[in-house]
């Protein structure tokens, strides 16, 4: 079962993160998490990081240690990560690689309630599904291969994550798909049978 955090939002998470790299100001770790491709890793609402870092700071994970103003720009403070939130993240990193958890999927969502549909509806959609994991899974693939070359893997495994959960979800919905094809399907005639009891 996950651990109740003191900043349960996965953005601390990464900002904690980032400041192990070094001491940096709120505009500075945004730049940061940005140029590293965070917001492609977890879900980040950016209108919402600021008080994620005041947030921090309250609970004493990172600490300001210098706050300063350049020209007209307004103050601008430095944190560092505290020892409490070293642990913090190292503790909270254990917890996430080691358990695992029911992720919520909107693809997931949809599947639960497919009859909706009827099963030409749902060929169709699913083909055009298939379509586009196929373009994604070329474009990533590539796109790591070119990463690879530059950046050691350590920094490139959430990327391999991605790729092998789309490649999984492709092999899926080819198998999904060959079952309503060939009629394979269990309960294909009575969801057939649904769908013209409830045509108007």
């Amino acid at each position: 079962m996950a651990k109740r955090r003191k900043v349960g939002n996965l953005m601390a998470l990464a900002v904690l993160a980032a400041l192990t790299e070094r001491p940096m100001h709120p505009y500075e770790m945004a730049s940061v998490l940005r140029a590293h491709g965070k917001d492609q890793d977890m879900k980040i609402k950016w209108g919402s990081f600021y008080s994620v870092v005041q947030s921090l700071a309250r609970h004493e994970l990172i600490e300001a240690v210098e706050s300063g103003r350049q020209g007209g720009r307004p103050e601008r403070t430095i944190y560092r990560i505290t020892g409490a939130g070293r642990r913090e993240l190292q503790d909270w990193e254990r917890e996430l690689v080691s358990t695992p958890e029911r992720e919520h999927s909107r693809f997931k969502a949809a599947l639960s309630v497919l009859g909706v549909l009827t099963p030409e509806e749902a060929v169709t959609l699913l083909q055009r599904r298939l379509e586009l994991l196929q373009e994604q899974i070329a474009d990533q693939r590539e796109t790591l291969s070119d990463h690879l070359r530059k950046t050691p893997r350590l920094f490139l495994i959430e990327d391999e994550y991605e790729l092998a959960l789309r490649e999984t979800e492709l092999a899926w919905v080819r198998d999904l798909l060959g079952e309503l094809t060939t009629g394979t399907f269990p309960d294909l005639a009575a969801w057939r049978a649904h769908h013209a009891d409830t045509t108007p």
